[in-house]
């Protein structure tokens, strides 16, 4: 089945400004590394979708 691509907002956890990232919920885990559009610093994200929706995310600084 494949779903459309989701706008998620969030805070950048090295700037805190918020940003908008798109996610595509088609995999239930998923995990990746997405630079910040306005620190250009790279975000750790990891996101668990359900049924096409996002039921559980996380960005974090990397180590």
């Amino acid at each position: 089945m494949m779903h459309d691509l989701v706008e998620h907002r969030f805070s950048c956890p090295y700037c805190w400004e918020s940003i908008t990232m798109l996610l595509e919920p088609s995999s239930a885990d998923q995990a990746y590394v997405e630079d910040c559009e306005v620190c250009c610093n790279p975000i750790s994200l990891r996101f668990r979708a359900e049924d096409g929706a996002i039921v559980d995310f996380h960005a974090e600084q990397l180590a």
